[in-house]
């Protein structure tokens, strides 16, 4: 069985399945585990996407307004691998290689795969995202087990933080424009001891001005762009310091702003979404949770 993940969730899924030995292709994003980056690249982005966000924004808006795709699939390398399973997403055309394309390029090539496509926008979705996964290839058990262990986790944190006082929380998964994080964080936010007023369970992030930020003046304020690493982020916060009123949110001013890992925890609706909720609980609880993964998934920035 060769198998073929144009999504780091998926790919991550696929080893957290115990079937690593079977992946015989990724995309140009699924860097963990670590083994994955051993495996042949079957995507590219076509262009590239360097600078600041608002930079890439303009040209990723340019880009889908002309009814262009982001990402360029490698046909030669999918025939040479030989896929009996393709796994992608069909939820956001900036996020990775989406379903259509995925079933255009085998058309042209006359590969013979079953492409599984995936669109998460709530904790539940990615439990049945893996169990759907273990499923198909045939280690359902495994699928149940995996959901148990996240379970597992979601429920040892929740024990701490239920009798504490829940802490109002926004998360902002793009600096400029602004954007606040939706899909599965509000439940995350829940689970760590928090809440949100800016997003909802199950709705794609919102872009928000600032102004709407500032009047909801969270206690804690989380950072954290979508595919962005610390250090990536960090390179950006001048664009939030210079906004006006930003040193009056209170969590400005109670020093309770922190950068986390976009790119390897709370964008991958995969296994990892366990060690997200633990982050947010460190962040929001640092008196009920050792900081595990600070300045690893996270760091305080004022």
């Amino acid at each position: 069985m060769n198998i073929i993940s144009l999504l780091p969730a998926t790919t991550e899924i696929i080893y957290a399945l115990g079937l690593g030995e079977h992946m015989a292709g990724r995309s140009h994003e699924c860097d963990f585990p670590k083994q994955a980056k051993e495996l042949q690249v079957c995507s590219k982005p076509k262009y590239p996407f360097n600078g600041q966000s608002y930079a890439i924004d303009q040209k990723v808006k340019a880009i889908l307004t002309e009814g262009l795709s982001i990402y360029r699939i490698n046909p030669q390398k999918i025939t040479e691998l030989n896929p009996d399973f393709i796994l992608t997403q069909d939820q956001c055309e900036v996020c990775a290689v989406d379903l259509q394309q995925v079933e255009q390029c085998l058309d042209q090539i006359g590969v013979d795969a079953s492409v599984l496509s995936f669109s998460p926008e709530t904790l539940e979705d990615i439990f049945a995202d893996i169990q759907i996964i273990a499923e198909k290839l045939e280690v359902s058990e495994r699928g149940n087990k995996l959901r148990a262990d996240i379970e597992s986790k979601f429920t040892t944190i929740k024990e701490k933080t239920s009798e504490q006082p829940t802490i109002h929380v926004e998360v902002i998964e793009w600096i400029d424009p602004l954007m606040t994080a939706g899909n599965w964080m509000p439940e995350l936010i829940k689970i760590a001891g928090g809440y949100s007023t800016l997003a909802e369970t199950g709705k794609h992030s919102p872009f928000i001005d600032f102004e709407v930020l500032r009047k909801s003046d969270p206690e804690v304020l989380i950072i954290i762009p979508c595919g962005y690493p610390i250090k990536k982020t960090n390179s950006e916060l001048s664009t939030l310091f210079e906004l006006e009123g930003w040193d009056q949110l209170q969590a400005v001013q109670n020093k309770r702003v922190f950068v986390a890992d976009g790119h390897q925890y709370f964008n991958r609706p995969g296994p990892r979404i366990a060690d997200s909720a633990k982050i947010l609980a460190e962040i929001i609880h640092p008196e009920l949770f050792q900081p595990d993964y600070q300045n690893n998934g996270w760091v305080r920035i004022n």
